[in-house]
């Protein structure tokens, strides 16, 4: 969830109410946005925070974390998650040990804490895996977030005991593999999102996204699955304070 100002957090936070979003996670991608997320959690109820360095930002001092230095922003009051991290080669190029060499900091970290990974994975699925299995990253569990890959890479997440979460693309017309994986995948391993403001799902694709949006995703992954919206939401609820205990 992201908001240009004060306004626009509260008109989002106001929709998402109206339409029955209870809880939200928000996501850093870079050092300024892991204040704006433990900040914002710290001053509304329902809203947790996840704190880590995404993939595709630059490494320049400013943005670096040790792992000491992100166990401390992970230990803080409503921090749930460890990310968003990752590895993404489509929009890095060249020598990208730095963006691996990053990844690890993060499960690293998470093993530590005991807080679960919000994986990010673009165009690097198998090295990913690769990581997240060699590098013990079960042992904290985590989330391959905003899933777009194929059932057999599904499958590896599900073996490590990762959740995969479904945004607004599971709703397009061409999205047919992901809609195959919402067919597939166990109930209780489901998780939806918006990855706001970015993805807006049917009716709202190519809008700004926001939290209120969910719903959609939980109609279109309802269609998929033959089962009703109210099965998805309370499933995917259930499945959200399991992974977050602390959130229920």
């Amino acid at each position: 969830m992201v908001a240009d100002n004060t306004a626009d957090l509260q008109i989002a936070l106001d929709n998402a109410a109206n339409n029955q979003v209870s809880h939200m996670l928000a996501i850093a991608i870079d050092r300024a946005s892991c204040d704006y997320t433990v900040e914002t959690a710290a001053n509304h109820a329902n809203i947790y925070a996840s704190v880590g360095i995404h993939p595709n930002v630059d490494p320049i001092p400013e943005e670096t974390l040790t792992v000491e230095q992100l166990t401390t922003l992970a230990n803080q009051d409503k921090v749930i998650a460890i990310g968003e991290t990752g590895l993404d080669y489509f929009r890095s190029e060249g020598d990208l040990s730095w963006q691996r060499e990053r990844f690890n900091i993060h499960i690293e970290a998470a093993k530590q804490t005991q807080k679960p990974l919000i994986i990010h994975t673009r165009e690097a699925r198998d090295d990913t895996m690769d990581m997240l299995e060699q590098e013990g990253a079960e042992q904290a569990g985590g989330i391959i977030h905003c899933f777009t890959e194929d059932w057999d890479t599904a499958k590896r997440a599900l073996d490590i005991g990762f959740y995969i979460s479904l945004s607004g693309i599971v709703s397009f017309k061409n999205a047919l593999q992901l809609q195959d994986v919402a067919k597939k995948l166990p109930a209780d391993r489901i998780l939806i999102e918006t990855d706001s403001p970015y993805l807006a799902p049917v009716p709202h694709r190519g809008k700004a996204n926001q939290p209120a949006f969910v719903k959609h995703v939980a109609e279109a992954v309802a269609a998929l699955r033959n089962e009703t919206v109210d099965t998805i939401a309370q499933q995917t609820t259930a499945n959200f304070h399991r992974l977050f205990p602390t959130t229920a």
